[in-house]
């Protein structure tokens, strides 16, 4: 499955629960786009106490991320399509806690998922960043690469990094995200995400996620870029958020939750011998 180009092994684990110490290596072999499925992320569908199901994301690299906004979507309609649930909503617990997501459904199968995706987390410590001030970090320098960067930090769930430039599209991503994604500030790494204003409605960014690399769009990455863009007055509160491989909306709204809506898309589905 894929939202606007971020896909994923979606596997069902109602039954049968993974070995968890077999989960990183899993993932690597799933997500190998040679020798296995080929994907940004490994999803698990999951029994919860606390939701209506629940789920869990690893990366290519066999690192398990706390949330995954396009993942959460795939997750929503995967459960829904196959009759999982009764109605147009779903509570999905996460590792940043349970999100409620609601579907727009056509002749029976969803087509956009809207996700209340919480409130962002935007101390310091929260992020998290290494530094003795534990404010917001707001266009704030880091040196890497041999460059100076204004960076602005936001936790949707995991950490994000924004960085604004004039034009996004001639950027070395290879170069820079890598390094700031393992710059020592980072004691969980970082996602980082190079943004370009279009005008108060609109942004353009390019993510480079942490344990997958440049992905042509991310969730939580989207949602993180329009609260930058609010933080640092460059933007309205409701944004278009322009990514490789799709456009999102995002809403940071007045009671400090961000709303999420994009499409979620299943690909083929099968089974693979380990």
């Amino acid at each position: 499955m894929h939202g606007i180009g971020n896909d994923f092994v979606i596997v069902n684990s109602l039954a049968e629960v993974p070995d968890e110490s077999a989960l990183p290596d899993l993932s690597r072999k799933l997500c190998d786009r040679k020798f296995g499925v080929g994907g940004d992320g490994l999803i698990l569908v999951l029994p919860s106490r606390v939701a209506d199901f629940k789920m869990r994301m690893f990366n290519p690299d066999g690192s398990e991320a706390e949330m995954c906004g396009n993942g959460i979507r795939c997750f929503a309609k995967y459960v829904y399509d196959r009759k999982m649930i009764p109605e147009p909503q779903v509570k999905v617990d996460t590792l940043a806690g349970v999100k409620v997501l609601k579907l727009l459904t056509r002749s029976g199968k969803v087509e956009q998922v809207r996700v209340d995706m919480g409130t962002p987390r935007l101390l310091r410590s929260e992020i998290p960043m290494r530094g003795d001030d534990n404010g917001k970090v707001i266009l704030e320098g880091l040196k890497c690469e041999g460059r100076r960067f204004e960076i602005t930090a936001v936790n949707m769930g995991n950490p994000h990094v924004v960085i604004f430039e004039e034009n996004v599209d001639s950027l070395p991503i290879a170069k820079f995200g890598p390094a700031i994604e393992n710059h020592k500030s980072f004691p969980q790494r970082t996602n980082v995400h190079f943004v370009q204003v279009c005008n108060p409605g609109e942004i353009i960014a390019r993510t480079w996620e942490r344990g997958a690399g440049e992905t042509l769009a991310c969730g939580t990455g989207a949602c993180a870029c329009a609260v930058a863009s609010v933080l640092t007055g460059k933007t309205n509160r409701s944004v278009d958020v322009h990514l490789p491989g799709g456009d999102l909306r995002v809403e940071w709204t007045g009671d400090n939750r961000v709303m999420m809506t994009g499409a979620a898309e299943e690909v083929f589905e099968g089974t693979i011998d380990l």
